[in-house]
């Protein structure tokens, strides 16, 4: 999905928001593959820590703090390989994996099933956004 919605690129369209105070699909690369290797290291957590805090993390600071005015390569490439070595520990996991769960520092319980709702979307989402963000170039 985000591999097709960047398709054929420009840098124009790379650099373009869909409005004021939203990110470009350049940022929006460097926010997913930032959110999958966090989203990565929490199902991890919960799979083999007991009772693991799971920390929030301030998506905004990222952005801020973390070049996301750079390429994309790199992070398109973390992306894919977060997502697919996930996607391995996905197809393994049992029943009782799945009922495995820990605390959020700001929602409180928090188990595999909320992690898969909150990121099974995410990525369609950008990708939504990436082709609205391209649209208002054409």
């Amino acid at each position: 999905m985000i591999i097709e919605a960047l398709d054929g690129i420009s840098d124009r369209e790379l650099d373009a928001c869909e409005a004021c105070g939203e990110w470009p699909p350049r940022e929006v690369v460097h926010h997913l593959a930032d959110s999958e290797m966090t989203s990565a290291l929490r199902l991890r957590r919960l799979l083999v820590e007991d009772q693991p805090e799971i920390l929030n993390y301030d998506q905004d600071a990222y952005a801020r703090q973390l070049w996301y005015d750079r390429t994309i390569d790199a992070s398109l490439a973390a992306f894919r390989a977060v997502r697919e070595t996930t996607g391995e520990l996905l197809m393994r996991m049992s029943d009782a994996d799945w009922d495995r769960a820990g605390t959020h520092s700001e929602s409180g319980r928090y188990g595999a099933l909320d992690w898969l709702e909150i990121y099974a979307v995410h990525a369609h989402d950008h990708a939504d956004q990436i082709r609205r963000a391209r649209a208002t170039v054409r």
